[in-house]
């Protein structure tokens, strides 16, 4: 819980932005225009961009629990500022400086959140927690909306909208808190030199298991490892890196990462004026279709995320890219002939994005897991990144698709478009996937700073000669 608050904050903050932009155009407001109060969101997700760059450099360098605390400060401040903007003057400024401000700082928290579940959570339940904990970004959502329905329909529009823009910031209060009894990963430790440190980080967690679990088998010495720890990499050197030394797995989370963050910033940004344009749904009703359309985001990592480690990774990713993808085409057909209405077309949404948001949740999954120890923080910063830009380009695309809703066929085509995204990352996941359920992170991805392997050790071959990759 105090690890994925991260995807709650960032749903909520989301949310909010887009339920408040309308009301922010009132002359009793910041009297912005419509340009102007759009694109707060965009500040937003650059915000994102840089933070992950930024913070997911220092989560490697520093490590995991340092980075918990600072990413979720510098959010509390950018957030807690947003809604201390005045109006008038180059106050706009003032306003996009916070929302970069606050996306820092949830950027900043996807690379360190990631890195910290894959390497704290026992390998026969890795899936299952991180794609629920990536799912949960729904979950804020959610909470997103009842609070704007509750402010903005109570309070005036000047009181209402600063409020909604604290209601994050009094959360993270609660979770500094929580977030302070956590430990260091021992992983993290022992890849920078402090071996006392690791040792006494895992006794601690086997006293806890010991106490409530009983005895714990002893490890087999045939995994043991003999390390060095390595020297920090760069971006340019770790690029490098990723792409000799595992191209297929590089190509793979870009796939991944890429085609989910198109589908999701296209619609999930937009499914507000199709209803608008295309249904004739009013602008103060369009927060009741979004109960249903992210329930369904919600309950798809909740519920089959279990399929993950069971089933295993190729499947069910392979799977749900490609079923998502499938299901819209069918309801692209639908919607272009005017079968469907606000309600059947929300529920279609929900249907689609059950399977899609929990495939979306593995992408994250597969960028935490598939690379080695040293560089993991840094590669999930790149690959969100990446996703980020062609996110951008999606909700930019569709917009212009949507137009003044008169001509379905172009936004057809669109939803074609993000159907195909979908199906060539679930292909993508069919010929380059990794069989990860089950599998230490070592065996999966041996660390760069390992000297060796013992003898008869399991995947000794997995990964890169270090002396080659640092």
């Amino acid at each position: 819980m105090a690890l994925g608050v991260a995807w709650v904050l960032d749903g909520l903050e989301i949310t909010i932005a887009a339920n408040v932009v309308a009301d922010l155009t009132d002359k009793n407001t910041l009297n912005l225009t419509a340009g102007q109060s759009a694109d707060i969101a965009t500040w937003y997700l650059v915000g994102e961009v840089i933070g992950a760059l930024f913070f997911g450099r220092l989560s490697d360098k520093l490590g995991r629990r340092n980075l918990f605390m600072i990413t979720l400060g510098v959010y509390l401040i950018g957030s807690g500022l947003t809604a201390a903007t005045v109006a008038g003057g180059g106050w706009v400024v003032f306003l996009y400086a916070t929302r970069i401000i606050a996306g820092m700082g949830i950027g900043g928290e996807y690379a360190a959140i990631n890195s910290a579940i894959d390497e704290m959570i026992p390998a026969r339940y890795r899936g299952r927690v991180d794609i629920a904990v990536n799912g949960t970004y729904w979950g804020g959502a959610l909470i997103g909306t009842v609070a704007t329905l509750f402010l903005l329909n109570h309070l005036s529009a000047n009181l209402g909208w600063r409020l909604a823009f604290l209601v994050g910031p009094v959360l993270s209060l609660i979770i500094i808190y929580v977030r302070r009894n956590l430990p260091e990963s021992p992983r993290w430790q022992i890849m920078h030199g402090r071996e006392e440190a690791a040792e006494a980080s895992i006794a601690g967690i086997e006293r806890e298991v010991e106490a409530s679990k009983g005895s714990i088998p002893p490890v087999d010495e045939s995994q043991a490892i003999e390390i060095r720890p390595a020297t920090q990499i760069g971006y340019l050197a770790l690029a490098r890196s990723l792409f000799q030394h595992y191209p297929g797995r590089s190509t793979l989370v870009a796939a991944l990462m890429i085609t989910q963050s198109f589908l999701y910033n296209a619609i999930f940004f937009t499914y507000g004026l199709v209803l608008k344009f295309f249904f004739s749904v009013p602008a103060s009703s369009v927060p009741y279709y979004f109960f249903a359309f992210a329930a369904g985001n919600l309950l798809g990592p909740l519920t089959i995320g279990r399929l993950f480690d069971t089933l295993g990774r190729k499947k069910m990713i392979a799977g749900t890219y490609i079923l998502s993808g499938a299901l819209l085409i069918i309801t692209a057909i639908l919607f272009k002939q005017g079968v469907l209405n606000a309600t059947t077309q929300t529920i279609a949404w929900a249907v689609i994005f059950f399977f899609a948001s929990a495939g979306a949740s593995a992408g994250y999954l597969t960028a935490s897991e598939v690379f080695p120890l040293e560089v993991r923080a840094k590669a999930i910063a790149v690959f969100f990144a990446i996703a980020q830009v062609f996110g951008l380009i999606g909700t930019h695309l569709y917009g212009h698709l949507i137009g003044t809703g008169k001509d379905p066929n172009s936004l057809f085509v669109g939803y074609l478009i993000g159907a195909g995204a979908m199906i060539l990352g679930g292909l993508a996941e069919v010929f380059l996937g990794v069989a990860a359920e089950g599998k230490s992170l070592e065996d999966i991805a041996s660390p760069l700073s390992m000297v060796r392997k013992a003898v008869g050790a399991v995947g000794s071959d997995a990964g890169p000669n270090p002396q080659q990759a640092t």
